[in-house]
Parts: structure tokens; sequence; C-alpha cells
């Protein structure tokens, strides 16, 4: 089901927008280390797992100090997307979604994670035909290291608007209106 279906420019702006490029390997904000170093406290030796670059890449050679260009980054954005995010999301909801709908769940798979939205409330939701009861669990989904995030709510909100049917930058502007 949703076969035909790849990330289309809503899916990919909202990661984008959320994700924004950075060239340069940088800690997981809700990791030991991103605390300290928000906290203004040493944070040689703490864990800055999952380390991240380019366009949100958490990817297993993602370590830090790595460094990458735009090509190279833009090149793993698309790769993670066709060989991993959209078969997950393909993989598991059963009921047909429109491109919008696909777009906003493949966008809040790459953000949050496969195992763990494969599993979740909102998918058992949505694959019931829920479509509303599952666009109300996105918002769930606004923590990283047990605490919740800004950035996080802007970005569920927005795909969540996203998965209602709102083109992306709308959506986006919403969320930013709804959390500043």
């Amino acid at each position: 089901m949703n076969e035909g279906l790849h990330l289309g420019p809503d899916g990919a702006e909202i990661c984008h927008h959320y994700e924004q490029l950075r060239l340069q390997a940088y800690p997981d904000p809700g990791s030991p280390r991103a605390k300290a170093l928000r906290a203004g406290k040493p944070a040689a030796g703490l864990s800055g797992a999952p380390w991240t670059i380019g366009w949100g890449d958490t990817g297993p050679d993602v370590v830090e100090g790595l460094t990458i260009t735009r090509e190279e980054a833009d090149r793993r954005f698309a790769r993670r997307m066709a060989l991993e995010f959209e078969p997950a999301v393909r993989m598991a909801v059963s009921v047909p979604l429109n491109q919008r709908q696909f777009d906003a769940m493949v966008s809040i798979f790459y953000n949050a994670g496969v195992g763990a939205l494969s599993a979740s409330t909102l998918v058992r939701v949505l694959n019931l035909g829920d479509f509303a009861g599952a666009a109300a669990q996105f918002p769930r989904w606004n923590k990283s290291g047990g605490e919740v995030m800004k950035g996080l709510q802007r970005r569920r909100e927005a795909e969540r608007l996203v998965f209602l049917g709102m083109g992306a930058r709308a959506a986006i502007i919403s969320a930013e209106a709804k959390y500043p």
C-alpha cells in the first residue's frame, strides 16, 4: 500500500526547515553533552549521541568532528529517505495515504525513529482508519531525552497540519506562531 508515494515537496520542506543544514556534526539536543553545553557546564566526556549532520542525518558514520559538503548532505538525505524512511512508512501504514499524509508520516519517522513510530499509537490509530485520531497523536512526540523541546513542539504541529492537508509553508508559519 502507498507504493507509488515518495517524499514530496511538503515533506522535504518540513524536514529541511526543522533539521536545518549543518555541515559539521553536532550532538543531539537531548544528549547529556548538549544539555551541559546549554547550561554552560563542562561537556568533556559526556555523550553527544546520536551525532547529527547535514539535514538531520544520524547514520552510524556520523561522529564527532565529521564535516561534509552541501551536496553530500543532499545525497545523504535523499538516500536515507528512499532506502529507509519511505519504505518504513509503507511497511507500517496499512491504509491509503494522500501525498501530504505520507509526507507528514515520513517526516515524523525520520525525526523520531522508525522503531518508535512503527509500534506507536499514532500508527495503530491511523491503521484503524481514524485519521483525525492519528493527527491528534503528533503532538505527543515532542520530547528529546525526556524533555519537552520547543523545536519539536513546532515541528509536530507543522507535521500535524500537513497531515491534515495544509501546505508546508503555511503549516510552518502556523506552528511557529502557536509555539513562539
